[in-house]
């Protein structure tokens, strides 16, 4: 009898097992795919304006989006995004877009990407703040912790400390704003609609940034081929994000988010000839380790 108990226990266990590591090879992908569209949307910036860089990006995003929603037979834009909740997450969308690209194009990538690690630590204060959640002693010290990184990143104060860096803090405050007020937006909104919304949020953040750079110029050959690329990678890495979140559990696949930091790590020392410094490293990898033990927490807490 305890044989036929304990069977189905174990293939059960595999099958999680194997579920979750699917999920976080999605997830891995996902990252990847999100650090190429990085780079070469830096590589984009370097030659056009950056709220022509933004426009181009989100308009093909958009296009893409709106085809798989039809496809699938949704429309493109449903009603659910007039919801006060729905133009609170668009606004935070384009706030994390726009400082993002603004981040990525005028400070090292890997800086860059190394603050928007701290996003889920600042959803998780967020959610025990706005969303009543519970948050134990040892996830606050987490976050305490995982900000503290970004301080020894940023250098506030010291010779290293440059204050454009703080556009990918406003990045990651604007990213971290979407994610909360994607929980509360309306279950009715499908995921090829998110993907029109988000993109349509980054055609908006180009609109805003447009007056304030150069007047836009019909691209190169190699500014056209960047576009493109970061195209192609953001809508793969989408579909994949969105395969990850729905294949393993979010507590063992989200972890594999902070891979994203090592591709940018690479693509920055390989592509821009990067160089990070011993305290950029040690912040990172704090960052990081805050990160991956405030999400254990809320696994255990959960199960």
């Amino acid at each position: 009898m305890s044989i036929k108990s304990v069977a189905p226990h174990r293939g059960s266990d595999r099958r999680h097992g194997a579920w979750n590591a699917r999920g976080a090879a999605f997830m891995v992908l996902a990252m990847l795919g999100f650090a190429v569209e990085d780079t070469f949307l830096k590589l984009a910036a370097q030659s056009l304006p950056i709220g022509q860089v933004l426009m181009s990006f989100g308009a093909v995003g958009l296009a893409a989006f709106s085809a798989m929603a039809i496809a699938a037979g949704e429309r493109p834009v449903s009603r659910a995004v007039l919801s006060r909740v729905v133009l609170v997450r668009s606004l935070f969308e384009v706030t994390g877009r726009l400082f993002f690209m603004l981040a990525i194009a005028l400070t090292p990538l890997s800086t860059a990407s190394a603050i928007l690690q701290s996003t889920p630590l600042v959803v998780i204060a967020g959610a025990a703040a706005f969303f009543n959640e519970s948050v134990g002693v040892r996830r606050w010290l987490a976050v305490l912790v995982g900000l503290g990184g970004v301080l020894l990143i940023l250098r506030p104060g010291a010779d290293g400390f440059s204050l454009l860096s703080v556009f990918a803090v406003i990045a990651t405050l604007g990213f971290a704003g979407r994610d909360l007020a994607t929980r509360a937006a309306p279950p009715s909104l499908s995921q090829n609609q998110l993907g029109v919304l988000g993109f349509a949020s980054l055609v908006f953040a180009g609109l805003v940034a447009l007056p304030f750079g150069a007047a836009p110029e019909l691209p190169d050959a190699g500014a056209a081929l960047s576009l493109g690329v970061a195209s192609c990678a953001g809508i793969v890495a989408y579909g994949a994000l969105t395969t990850a979140m729905r294949t393993g559990e979010i507590s063992a696949v989200t972890p594999f988010r902070y891979t994203r930091l090592v591709f940018a790590i690479l693509t920055g020392v390989i592509v821009f000839n990067e160089r990070p410094d011993l305290l950029t490293l040690v912040g990172s990898t704090i960052v990081v380790m805050a990160g991956i033990i405030a999400l254990t927490r809320a696994r255990r807490s959960v199960s």
